[in-house]
């Protein structure tokens, strides 16, 4: 069953930097701050939608939320607590920053039903951080994951691809360290360089890069990998389309299908790899799971293509025995 969370935006208020990737500082005058009224609307229209404490959350994204004034943060989660205790929802998830995280704030989430903190670490590389100025360290990340897995909570961490500064190899580290925190999830972001960010301007100066489409998908397939071999689930590849996405994107790996992009990526690189090892004067089919024939044959059918141009004559066919990720080889007989 589809999960839905009922997705709240709370404005750039409760953060005190200017990330080099982030335009939140020059839109949210324009945006209405999020009200407790907006809460209950919201609340009820998802209520009388039919949705159900085990498929659906209360999320309040978008901002730093355990950095908002602290009434105003307790006032949307007074808002909320009533739909949990009504049984219509399974929990509270937030996002917030990594020194924005005390025993003090933990407990007020506790008391009002937060069940998910997610902590945008976006790099383990101090130097990454310092760049993007992100205002706080990777240690910052560490000592937050642990308290907040000390109180109960399940703990989501997002890192970025391609900030200023970074390297894949930079890259798989903050993987290697996320991944020792043992989360319960990840999204994983492509910087995109938007209009009125401090990437805008280093990439107009010529002192940054923006990290290609292809670049992204070969660095994010590998690390979609690293997560799911430590039983990590990956819940977003890729930003979502819309809002400030579409109408001030500059540059950057953007692409509505980014995820089936990098699973495609994955199923070539796993099919070429084990077709090197046989003859390509034979027929082969390869089966793959049922649900991801498509993403094996590749959008437009590229991958199809590509074992075509490495000598390989194969069909795709789906096998609903098969694990994700995992294929089969046989000769076509």
């Amino acid at each position: 069953m589809k999960h839905i969370n009922v997705a709240l935006f709370v404005p750039h208020a409760g953060c005190p930097h200017q990330c080099s990737f982030c335009n939140q500082k020059t839109i949210s005058g324009s945006i209405k701050p999020l009200t407790p009224e907006d809460v209950t609307a919201a609340c009820d229209i998802a209520k009388n939608g039919g949705v159900t404490r085990e498929t659906s959350e209360i999320a309040f994204f978008g901002g730093s939320f355990t950095a908002v004034d602290r009434d105003y943060m307790v006032s949307l989660l007074e808002a909320a607590k009533p739909y949990i205790d009504g049984g219509y929802f399974g929990g509270i998830r937030i996002s917030t920053r990594p020194d924005a995280i005390d025993d003090e704030r933990l407990e007020i989430l506790k008391n009002y039903h937060v069940t998910s903190i997610e902590l945008g670490a976006q790099s383990m590389d101090d130097d990454v951080l310092k760049i993007n100025r992100r205002g706080h360290t990777a240690k910052d990340v560490e000592n937050a994951s642990r308290l907040i897995k000390s109180y109960g909570f399940s703990l989501g961490l997002q890192m970025m691809t391609g900030l200023m500064g970074d390297t894949d190899e930079k890259c798989i580290k903050t993987a290697e360290r996320l991944i020792a925190l043992s989360p319960d999830t990840v999204r994983i972001y492509p910087t995109i360089v938007l209009e009125n960010t401090p990437l805008a301007d280093y990439l107009r100066d010529g002192s940054y890069r923006a990290e290609t489409l292809n670049e992204a998908v070969s660095l994010c397939a590998r690390l979609l990998l690293m997560f799911r071999e430590n039983n990590i689930k990956v819940i977003r590849l890729g930003l979502h389309s819309g809002g400030n996405v579409d109408e001030g994107y500059l540059a950057g790996a953007y692409h509505p299908a980014f995820r089936e992009l990098c699973e495609g990526k994955i199923y070539l690189e796993k099919m070429l790899s084990e077709l090197s090892k046989l003859p390509k004067d034979m027929p082969y089919v390869i089966e793959v799971p049922e649900k991801s024939i498509g993403k094996a044959k590749g959008q437009n059918k590229r991958n199809e293509k590509a074992l075509l141009n490495n000598g390989f004559q194969c069909k795709i066919k789906g096998n609903e025995f098969l694990n994700d990720y995992d294929i089969k080889i046989t000769e076509d007989i």
